[in-house]
């Protein structure tokens, strides 16, 4: 059984809801001696085509119906659907690219972030250079009545690890923003740095990346992340991060 519920969740995981409602519908009152053909003339990809021949052979070796073997499509496919609608991770990538995948690009992924915000914004960069577009998009954030706040890694004369001075940066370029750092850092942490490289806005929105606030970074660098839109991981990011503050493991700079 572990097999056919394996192959009926790669197969819904390929298709489209109304092509496994096609394959379905032929299922109904058939066997395991169904015609494998027929049910490969619905499906146009390869990898499609491999998936179809993976169920037919791991429902043969059971002794189910097709009613019950349409059914498990039908709701693997329906499962799929709501956990996309709930949740869309998407990929981002900057850096060199190829004709066959086209991502987003980690500053206008950022800058989409910060201009759809509505009430609560928080951004966390080990370091942070003037980005102007990133900034202006951050001020105007502010002027919407965003509750914006960043967490960079501290410079050495404040506790920190970093010859240059971020705080000093980031509070010259977004002055009303709240600024925080980690700077109490004990055993186990003793000598730790702030190297995420995330921004929440709203609670429903994640973008966690490889890339720092700099020009390098966002314009240069190979740098991969992923945006997360809806589920459970935005609201856990950001309840994580206000329970830092609240807990006061890090402070206001």
């Amino acid at each position: 059984m572990g097999s056919l519920l394996d192959a009926v969740a790669a197969l819904a995981a390929l298709l489209s809801p109304a092509k496994i409602e096609a394959i379905a519908s032929r299922l109904r009152r058939a066997s395991p001696s169904v015609r494998e053909q027929e049910l490969q003339q619905i499906v146009g990809t390869p990898a499609a085509r491999a998936a179809l021949e993976s169920f037919v052979t791991a429902w043969r070796g059971t002794a189910l119906s097709g009613d019950v073997v349409a059914g498990m499509l039908l709701a693997a496919a329906h499962t799929r659907q709501r956990m996309q609608q709930e949740c869309d991770v998407e990929l981002v990538w900057t850096g060199p690219t190829t004709p066959f995948v086209a991502p987003r690009r980690t500053e206008q992924v950022l800058l989409d972030v910060i201009q759809r915000v509505t009430k609560e914004l928080f951004i966390v960069s080990f370091v942070a250079y003037d980005v102007a577009s990133i900034i202006a998009a951050i001020n105007s954030a502010i002027a919407r009545g965003v509750d914006t706040r960043i967490l960079v890694e501290a410079s050495v004369t404040q506790g920190g690890s970093l010859l240059v001075d971020p705080v000093s940066t980031m509070r010259n370029a977004v002055p009303s923003a709240k600024l925080y750092v980690w700077t109490d850092r004990p055993h186990p942490f003793t000598n730790g740095r702030v190297h995420a490289k995330v921004a929440v806005a709203d609670g429903v929105v994640a973008f966690v990346t490889s890339a720092n606030l700099t020009g390098h970074a966002l314009e240069k660098n190979m740098e991969a992340g992923l945006l997360l839109t809806g589920g459970h991981v935005p609201s856990s990011l950001r309840d994580h991060l206000y329970a830092l503050i609240e807990t006061k493991v890090i402070r206001p700079a």
